[in-house]
């Protein structure tokens, strides 16, 4: 497993799309209700907010401008995400460039490296060790973190919110061979080739699987044809 070292901003200041390669191989480490449970990176997907990059995001809570449920994407780098899917799961996402910049990535994946028991408590139904975080709503029940509750928590400083703790670590050197593809179920062109901003290590079993979003399969088939 390759050494990491505590993430600073100046690591997490560049777009999602230039962090989220960087991101595999990290450690993220929370501590809920007194138990800690530390996950592996393993698969993580790039969203911009309005204006930020190059091409427009049509996938990003954020593509509107600012509202109230993702304002802490536009916040200082480091803090997480932590945002409501289909009013059931919390998920994970690492808040990426400067400050007033919106984005963030999704912590799609993980291998739980330490504190499993905890982790088989929060996620029961889970069938074996390697689906604990293999998904992000998975992701998010095994680290414990909710929306709302902790929803902006510092994964830098590691300042408690509603009772947990969160701190990011990186890998000292970057992944080498990191595979890259269509992000995972979103809607649209947003789901297509046209972003492939959905990375991963090849080969571990921790990863997603892949499947299309509404539509995005569609849309794929029309830019072929055009292309």
């Amino acid at each position: 497993m390759a050494p990491v070292r505590p993430a600073r901003a100046d690591d997490l200041v560049a777009l999602p799309l230039e962090v989220a390669p960087r991101l595999l191989g990290a450690h993220l480490t929370t501590v809920v209700a007194g138990e800690a449970v530390t996950v592996r990176i393993t698969e993580v997907e790039a969203y911009h907010g309005r204006g930020t990059g190059d091409v427009p995001d049509p996938g990003s809570h954020a593509r509107m401008g600012p509202t109230p449920r993702n304002a802490t994407m536009w916040g200082p780098p480091g803090h997480l995400y932590v945002y409501l899917s289909h009013g059931i799961h919390s998920c994970v996402n690492v808040v990426c460039g400067p400050e007033g910049v919106a984005g963030g990535v999704l912590l799609r994946a993980g291998e739980v490296i330490a504190g499993t028991d905890a982790a088989r408590t929060r996620r029961s139904a889970a069938r074996a060790t390697r689906d604990l975080a293999r998904g992000p709503g998975r992701f998010g029940s095994t680290v414990g973190l909710r929306h709302a509750l902790h929803d902006g928590i510092d994964a830098l400083a590691g300042t408690e919110r509603n009772g947990a703790t969160a701190r990011l670590e990186l890998t000292e050197v970057a992944l080498y061979g990191v595979a890259s593809g269509p992000r995972v179920g979103v809607a649209g062109v947003a789901g297509t080739a046209a972003f492939p901003w959905r990375f991963w290590i090849p080969g571990d079993d921790t990863v997603s699987p892949f499947r299309w979003g509404r539509g995005a399969r569609e849309a794929e088939i029309h830019r072929n044809d055009i292309g």
